[in-house]
C-alpha cells in the first residue's frame, strides 16, 4: 500500500505538478494560522520532487506555530553578527545557536579507488549497467537507491540480483562478470535526474547511465520487481 500510494503521488507530481502544488498549499494553510503568509514561508520556487518533499509528522511543526512555539523566516543572511544573524532585507534574528544544514555532499562508493588490470578507472566515464555494476568494471555491484522512494526497496532487489548472478557464475564455472556496452545508440545521461542540490554539486563525479534499458537508472519499484 504505501509503496504504490507513493508512487501514484510521484507520478501525479511529474505529470501534474501545478496540481500538487495546490493540494499541498492548501493543506498547508488549513493548518497554519489564519491569515499566515502561506506564499512566502511554504511555496517553494521549484515543482513538487523536482526535489525531495519533507514530511511533517502528525502536523507537529504546524502546530508549534500555531501555539508561537516555532516561527518559520524565509529570507537570504547577508552575516553574522555577535548577536545572530542579520538577513538581506535588514532584519536580525537574535540567536544563542545556529546550526548550519548546508546540505550533504556526495562521495561516490565512499571514496573506493577503483583498478582494473592497473588502469585507475574514471567514474564519470564509466555508464552504470542496471543501475547496481559498471560497464567495464568485472565483480562489482553497487546499490543506488530510489529518490521518491525508500532506498531498502532497491536494495533487496539488487541483493536479490547479486545473488542469483553468483549461483550462476558457480553453475557455469565462470570467474568474473563484467556489463559491457556494446551499442553506439546508447547515450549517456546525468545517473541521477533529481535538482536537489547536494545532487547537482556532485553529479559530474559520478558513473554515467544510459538512454534506454539496461543502462537506465528507472524510478519505478513496480516496474524494476517485474524486470
Amino acid at each position: 500500500k504505501n509503496v504504490l500510494s507513493q508512487t501514484a503521488f510521484y507520478q501525479l507530481s511529474r505529470r501534474r505538478p501545478r496540481v500538487v502544488k495546490a493540494i499541498l498549499r492548501k493543506a498547508a494553510g488549513r493548518r497554519l494560522p489564519k491569515g499566515y503568509d502561506v506564499d512566502t514561508h511554504f511555496r517553494p520556487r521549484y515543482n513538487p520532487w523536482d526535489q525531495r518533499l519533507c514530511l511533517v509528522p502528525d502536523g507537529d511543526l504546524f502546530t508549534a506555530i500555531r501555539r508561537r512555539q516555532a516561527s518559520v523566516v524565509t529570507d537570504t543572511i547577508a552575516e553574522f553578527t555577535e548577536t545572530g544573524i542579520r538577513l538581506e532585507s535588514g532584519a536580525e534574528l537574535e540567536a544563542d545557536i545556529v546550526v548550519t544544514a548546508t546540505g550533504l555532499k556526495l562521495l561516490a562508493f565512499g571514496g573506493m579507488r577503483l583498478t582494473v588490470d592497473g588502469r585507475d578507472i574514471k567514474l564519470p566515464e564509466t555508464m552504470a549497467y542496471k543501475s547496481m555494476m559498471l560497464g567495464g568494471v568485472p565483480n562489482f555491484a553497487f546499490t543506488i537507491g530510489y529518490v521518491n522512494a525508500s532506498w531498502t526497496l532497491k536494495a533487496d532487489l539488487v541483493s536479490e540480483y547479486v545473488v542469483r548472478l553468483l549461483r550462476h557464475m558457480d553453475a557455469g564455472g565462470h570467474d568474473q562478470c563484467v556489463p559491457v556496452d556494446d551499442d553506439p545508440s546508447v547515450t549517456p545521461q546525468p545517473l541521477l535526474d533529481f535538482q536537489a542540490g547536494y545532487v547537482l554539486r556532485s553529479i559530474d563525479e559520478f558513473p554515467k547511465a544510459g538512454s534506454r534499458p539496461p543502462w537506465q537508472l528507472g524510478m519505478s519499484y513496480a516496474h524494476d520487481v517485474i524486470a
